[in-house]
């Protein structure tokens, strides 16, 4: 959503790149010991750095990603387009549909990018950094939950500007 648009998320919630690789080390101490992970499947865009910082932590050396679009122009949820499937042969290791695979993403919010996702690897253990409420039964881990109506500003999406505070009465 860009500044000036029609607010369609009524909290803001600014992460920085030190609070976004601190939450995505917390993600990957809490899947330290759940399971034996034998690749990352990251859905792209956002799930690329929490991937990296998650593989980094646990040892993981195969990453695969998958593409799928949701958001147009950064303010609403669209159709979804599965734009680069999970590559076969990954979704055939250990038994097949997944198992053996983490599924990373920075957030889910309604759940529809989690579910396309999970019909593709069922057995996966699907984790993300934040939650929303209708998309949190979704994910089998994450480290923070935020109400639906917040619109998360992740620190690749943002450059250095000033924020006005929160409270507009409490200038000068």
């Amino acid at each position: 959503m860009t500044p000036d648009a029609e607010p369609l998320h009524s909290k803001a919630f600014p992460v920085s790149w030190d609070q976004f690789h601190r939450d995505a080390r917390a993600l990957a101490w809490r899947l330290s010991g759940q399971g034996e992970w034998h690749a990352i499947v990251c859905i792209t865009r956002g799930g690329l750095v929490p991937a990296a910082i998650v593989a980094r932590e646990l040892g993981i050396r195969v990453i695969e990603t998958v593409g799928v679009a949701s958001y147009h122009e950064y303010k609403d949820q669209g159709q979804l387009e599965v734009v680069k499937p999970v590559n076969g042969a990954l979704i055939d290791m250990d038994g097949g549909q997944g198992a053996g695979i983490l599924i990373i993403d920075d957030l889910v919010d309604t759940g529809a990018t989690a579910r396309v996702v999970r019909d593709m690897l069922p057995k996966a253990h699907f984790a993300t950094v934040y939650a929303k409420p209708k998309g949190r039964p979704l994910v089998d881990t994450f480290v923070t939950e935020v109400s639906q109506d917040t619109w998360i500003y992740f620190p690749w999406d943002m450059g250095f500007a000033f924020q006005p505070p929160i409270n507009k009465r409490s200038e000068g």
